[in-house]
């Protein structure tokens, strides 16, 4: 049985509660490393894994740099494939120092520890070509027909220099927004750089005014019943908006 190391394509996602990250683990058809190792995989060869897996209920480990002799710093408990690869989700162990470190790591700096690498199997194999069809020569792909993951790990040199982390969650602990992480979301998303930043500050605006926006418990002695009922939905509108916004970034 050959071990093996495969460095993806990666894309972690904090929104839904601290430590949340999800990530494209590998894709599928012909691909080159920095190192010049070459891989042609397809869901055909990780299907049978895929199922014992998820029947056996049991998370994946996490692990920084594939330092499996140390603890894990968090697991993968959900693989799902597509047409164009596998994802995989899971939680870093937050109440952990290894994984807390890490955590704080991956959110002030993206880049340091910007990749996941796979840590794989083969029960067999094969060589192809780009085509998927047999080939012995050495321009050929290392193709799984049978084999899985043994973990997942975060990196901070990835074998594909386009193995990133592309999002983080875009609100630190204590509720104020992470513009750096948002500027980059918007990018991602297809905003110029210029366009990105005066987004990213229009809403951390719109976030600061949040913390002062009060529907107020009293009207205020010279304040009118219209004046007041327009303080009222002004409030809610704002608070109606941000809602939207949230929402919108959690997709």
């Amino acid at each position: 049985m050959n071990d093996l190391l495969i460095v993806c394509e990666a894309k972690l996602n904090l929104n839904q509660q601290p430590g949340t990250i999800e990530a494209r683990v590998t894709s599928w058809g012909p691909r080159e490393g920095a190192d010049g190792r070459r891989f042609n995989y397809q869901a055909e060869g990780f299907a049978d894994w895929a199922k014992e897996f998820e029947a056996m209920g049991r998370p994946l480990p996490m692990f920084v740099n594939h330092s499996a002799d140390a603890i894990p710093v968090g697991e993968w408990m959900h693989f799902e494939f597509d047409d164009t690869g596998m994802t995989a989700s899971g939680r870093l162990y937050t109440n952990t120092t290894q994984g807390s470190d890490l955590y704080n790591v991956m959110r002030e700096s993206p880049a340091m520890f910007g990749g996941v690498s796979v840590g794989a199997y083969a029960e067999t194999y094969q060589m192809v070509n780009a085509d998927g069809e047999p080939d012995q020569s050495d321009e050929a792909y290392f193709q799984i027909t049978k084999g899985g993951l043994r973990e997942v790990s975060v990196v901070m040199y990835p074998n594909n220099p386009e193995a990133c982390v592309s999002k983080l969650e875009y609100f630190r602990p204590d509720g104020s927004a992470n513009l750096k992480i948002l500027e980059q979301s918007l990018r991602d998303a297809g905003l110029s750089k210029s366009d990105a930043v005066a987004a990213a500050s229009t809403f951390k605006k719109v976030l600061e005014q949040r913390d002062v926006v009060q529907i107020p418990n009293e009207i205020a002695p010279n304040q009118s019943d219209s004046d007041a009922e327009a303080t009222i939905l002004a409030a809610l509108e704002q608070r109606e908006l941000l809602q939207t916004l949230s929402n919108r970034l959690r997709k």
